[in-house]
Order: structure tokens, then sequence, then C-alpha cells
């Protein structure tokens, strides 16, 4: 296609658009390119449209270029030229999705920076350009900014609902409803604004996720081993994770396979955006690494479609993602706690020590007396006040030892973070 032909015609389909506000807050600065980073299908692509809404850019103000698309350009300032042909000025945006698609992308990318003129968004694809990739590529002078599916807060706003901490009796329902559903159904964008058949969605998002992110992306000659990883992984949703068990189960079934490599699938899972290994919390930085890891899943859909329904593990994986789409990262920021026979859900240090639990309890007599106690003991270890629980449906406030606990339900935690 036409160069020129093209940039029109994109601008004026992303104008015809209905794209929905993020969360997610784009710092701009013309010393650095903004490399957007996150799972397949989570809107990396809608959120570049969604800036220049949010910005209120006028077409002479910046240049998209999709390199999946089929336009002809072999080096990045035949579209300043022509952007200048066609506006009588420079754009001060360049938005270059897909940029794989572009030979030596590096080379043009890092030319425009140079200038210093220019605020600059690049996307690469999963399968062919890891995000960590352009940043590595782009000598340091990338930084990443994370696109995940929806949180809660922008599921209830494109519902019509605004968040806060006190509903009327129908908007609680309203929201518990919608919870409910985003808990087993996921928070893909397609999945909550009603694109597709979920069934199909996952079926083509785990086949995708195999075989072009990994296999190919990879070179893994042992398919059988990948998916039973990744069957092992989802199955262990919100719980530990062994790579050792792993290989014992392989081992059984007569499969050669060397722990060596199962570690190379786990941090192939991490660099895809599958999932993430969430470390227990330790004194030390190599007792943290030594310790076996939590598995969290991007998506509680994933684990809706492959596995049995268990409310528990979604309620908690859904509070593991909300904490990361609000910045935390994990095994930085967020930890596991498991110590004399205790655990604690999640340790966040942010502005000090809050220890959490999460629970699917609509009611007092759903609370494990051996949670509440862990809460307590990890207190008093790390002199914290920030004790809570989230639950699905229940508020209270517990006094024990003199610490307090707080119970509050997920659609009121949210209205927190």
């Amino acid at each position: 296609m036409d160069l020129k032909r093209y940039m029109l015609t994109k601008k004026e389909s992303i104008r015809d658009l209905r794209v929905e506000n993020r969360d997610i807050e784009a710092k701009e600065n013309k010393n650095f390119i903004i490399s957007v980073i996150g799972p397949r299908r989570a809107g990396k692509t809608y959120f570049l449209y969604n800036l220049i809404g949010r910005r209120e850019l006028s077409d002479e103000d910046f240049v998209f270029l999709n390199f999946e698309e089929p336009i002809e350009i072999k080096e990045l300032d035949e579209a300043i030229i022509s952007h200048y042909e066609i506006y009588g000025r420079e754009p001060s945006y360049i938005f270059l999705d897909e940029i794989q698609g572009l030979r030596d992308w590096e080379r043009h990318v890092y030319s425009l920076y140079e200038r210093k003129r220019y605020y600059i968004f690049v996307t690469g694809s999963s399968s062919k350009l890891l995000g960590r990739e352009i940043s590595t590529q782009l000598r340091g002078r990338a930084l990443p900014l994370y696109v995940f599916p929806f949180s809660i807060s922008e599921v209830l706003r494109i519902n019509g609902i605004k968040i806060r901490k006190h509903y009327s009796s129908y908007d609680v329902a309203k929201v518990r409803h919608i919870l409910s559903s985003c808990l087993r159904r996921g928070f893909f964008p397609d999945i909550v604004l009603g694109n597709v058949d979920p069934l199909r969605f996952f079926r083509e998002y785990i086949d995708l996720v195999i075989y072009k992110d990994i296999i190919e992306r990879f070179g893994i000659r042992n398919r059988h081993a990948l998916e039973f990883f990744l069957r092992s992984c989802i199955s262990s949703n919100a719980s530990t994770f062994s790579v050792h068990k792993v290989f014992n189960s392989l081992k059984s079934q007569g499969e050669k396979i060397s722990k060596k490599t199962l570690y190379a699938f786990q941090r192939i899972v991490e660099d895809v955006n599958f999932g993430f290994f969430l470390k227990k919390f330790g004194w030390s930085r190599r007792k943290i690494e030594l310790s076996m890891p939590k598995f969290y899943l991007v998506d509680n859909g994933i684990y809706s479609f492959m596995e049995r329904e268990e409310l528990g593990k979604l309620l908690e994986n859904v509070v593991f993602l909300e904490l990361l789409k609000r910045g935390l990262f994990p095994n930085e920021n967020i930890f596991y706690l498991s110590f004399r026979g205790y655990e604690v859900d999640f340790l966040v240090k942010e502005g000090g020590i809050k220890l959490m639990q999460v629970t699917y309890a609509s009611g007092r007599d759903e609370i494990d007396k051996k949670d509440v106690e862990a809460l307590i003991k990890a207190g008093s270890i790390f002199k914290s006040n920030e004790l809570l629980f989230v639950t699905w449906d229940y508020e209270d406030e517990l006094l024990h030892e003199n610490r307090r606990i707080r119970l509050v339900p997920l659609r009121k935690w949210v209205s927190e973070i």
C-alpha cells in the first residue's frame, strides 16, 4: 500500500474505533523510548490508540505505523517526510506497532531517538520480539510500560460503575455479578467486551502461546515435555510449583529430559507473560532465589478453561494480578510467606510491610483460624499492623493479641490500592 494513503487511512480508522480508557499511565519522555510490554491479546495496540485519544492528538501530531500491515517502507524517515508533505510539520509522537516487522528496526528507531524531537512508543510481538529484548537492543534507552488484561476498576468503568467504597444495594448486586463473571472468565479485553466466544478464545490463545510464542520462538523440540510443563503450571495456579516434581512425573512416563531444560521452560513461561513465579520471602536474596515458588497465571480464564473451577484459587489469582497491574513486581515488592507451618498469601513491600490473606468467604464461619493465626504471628515478626483478609463478600474487623485484622470484600479492596 502507498505510504501516504496508508497513513491517512490508519488515522481515519483510529478515529472510528471505540477504545476503552485504561488505568495505565504513560509518562512519555523524549529522552527515552517507551517499550510497551504485555501478553498476547492484552490490548497493547489499543492502548496506543487510547493514548492518542486521551492526549487529544490531532492528525498532524502523530505518525502511527503497524508493521504487520501491508506497507512498504525501508527507512522510518520516509514516514516523517510523508507526514511533513501532508501536514507541513513534523509529528510530536511516533507510534511503531509490531516493530519486528521492520528490518534492522533497532538502527531506525535509535536514529529517530537521537534527534530528541519525538515521543516514541514501540511494541513487539511476543512470538518474535520479547519486551525485554526491545530494551536490550535499544542500548538502555527504552523504558518499559506494562499492559496486562483489564483491571477490576477498568472492567467496572466499562460497565458504567465508578470504583468506590460504598455502593447502593443495586450496585452491589451488579458489581457482584460482574466480578463473579470475571473471576471465572478472566479479564482479557475480547472476553470482557464480548467480542469472542470464551472457549474458542482460550483454545486459540493456548495454541498461540505453545506453538508461536514458545515452540517457534525458542526452537523447542520436545513438544510433549513442554505441554506437560504448561499443564503443570496451570494446575498449580495459586499454589507452589516444583520443577523437581515435574521432572519426576516426566521421568515416570519414560521421558528423557534434564532439569536444566525444565528450568529453561520456567524462564520462558515468564518471558512470554503466560504466568509468574512468586518467590517466598527470605532475609537474603540467595534464600529468596532458592525458594520454591508459587505460580500465578496472567489471567483467570486460562485456569477455568483448562481446570475444574476452584473459586479460592481464582480469587487469590485475581488479587495477585491486581497488585501486578498497580505496578508492583513479583519478587521485588510482592512475595509469599511460609514459616513454622504457617503461610501468608502475600507479603507486600510498599511503604512498609503489608500482610495479606485471600479467602473466598462470605461469612465469619468461613474464615480459617489458622490463616488468622498466620497473620498475627507474621505481623509480630515483621512488626506490621497492616493485616488484611481480602474476601469475596464479607466485611469485619478482628482484634487478636492487640492486633487489628481487617476483612474487606474484593469490591472494596480495589478502591484502596
